[in-house]
């Protein structure tokens, strides 16, 4: 019998993994912030659609002042800027031999643990495509690479088992002894899904764009620089191949892009979460908090983070009403290439 969960946060990452584990007759608790969602979920209105399935379900569901109890397994979904918040909320709900799972963008597990001790956290990397449309739906575009992986890269009874449960949502997840080499990887990828919010073009379209290309290379390089300085030993996913950035290999980048535009084609989900948040929803990205600990570690080792601090600058601007998503956008990154030392 599979653990009861507690999805923290059933927006679009959260809540397509809980609406499987629930239609799988697994016991699951959805919490969230926002009070229509919750009643939709718990009424058993939450809606799953778009290409890779189409199907309702529901469940127990509370915003986060409603939680009680003491429960083993969190799966943490909120967004990056919202880790810290989250995980004190949750910490007095969380049982003394329990885990949080960070099914999250960026390197929260170092926020987490901090906060709920090494040994209660667990890291995940999810790079599957879904969008919180409106309370009690959301869009799945497309299936990818989902991975689990203790901190210390053992492989443990309860790692096997979270991995066991989540296969019930993605058949091929992977369960690591490297979960960061994932984690540093999505950062150097991430940092592609975060330039195209820039500009109004599908991520497709942006990484198809040869305008783009030489910005996209120097961002994800300065990315995978510092990975390299922390002596993570970066992984590749779903058409990504950090190897090839690294090297600087440019008929491996050249491949590598391909193949993350065919991938991106394929999906529903045609742009990123965060042009979502800064385009449609109108609300701050987790932009600045997804890269914050890579800069942080950029200047630990004194290397170059220009591209990086021009981003969340750029970022932070449209966020703040004071300029536009559009090619000159765009561009104005590919400037920060002349700052570089």
């Amino acid at each position: 019998m599979a653990e009861p969960v507690v999805i923290w946060g059933a927006g679009a990452i959260g809540g397509t993994i809980g609406a499987y584990l629930a239609r799988a007759g697994q016991e699951v608790l959805f919490v969230d912030v926002v009070p229509e969602h919750v009643a939709e979920i718990a009424a058993g209105r939450l809606r799953i659609e778009g290409p890779v399935d189409s199907f309702t379900t529901g469940g127990p569901a509370v915003t986060p002042d409603r939680v009680t109890g003491r429960h083993k397994r969190i799966l943490l979904a909120v967004k990056a800027h919202h880790t810290e918040a989250a995980t004190h909320a949750l910490a007095p709900f969380l049982a003394e031999d329990g885990m949080v799972v960070s099914c999250q963008n960026g390197l929260n597990e170092l926020v987490i643990a901090d906060i709920v001790g090494r040994e209660r956290t667990i890291g995940a990397f999810v790079n599957f495509g879904a969008d919180y449309i409106e309370p009690g739906r959301i869009l799945f575009g497309n299936r990818a690479a989902v991975v689990v992986g203790e901190l210390d890269g053992s492989t443990t009874p309860r790692l096997r088992d979270l991995h066991e449960q989540l296969r019930v949502f993605e058949p091929d997840a992977v369960l690591s002894d490297n979960v960061f080499g994932y984690l540093w990887g999505k950062a150097g990828y991430g940092a592609i899904l975060k330039s195209s919010a820039l500009d109004n073009q599908s991520i497709a379209d942006f990484i198809a764009n040869p305008a783009r290309r030489a910005t996209i290379v120097a961002l994800v390089r300065e990315v995978l620089a510092v990975a390299a300085a922390e002596q993570v030993d970066v992984l590749g996913f779903n058409g990504f191949d950090p190897a090839g950035f690294l090297r600087g290999d440019d008929a491996a980048i050249a491949a590598s892009m391909a193949k993350m535009e065919a991938f991106n084609r394929g999906s529903a989900k045609s742009h990123s979460g965060i042009w979502r948040d800064l385009a449609v929803r109108k609300r701050q990205s987790d932009v600045a908090a997804q890269l914050a600990p890579v800069r942080a570690a950029a200047r630990r080792h004194g290397l170059p983070s220009a591209m990086m601090d021009r981003l969340v600058k750029l970022i932070t601007e449209i966020e703040a009403g004071r300029r536009d998503i559009g090619p000159a956008s765009a561009d104005a990154l590919g400037d920060a290439m002349k700052e570089r030392v």
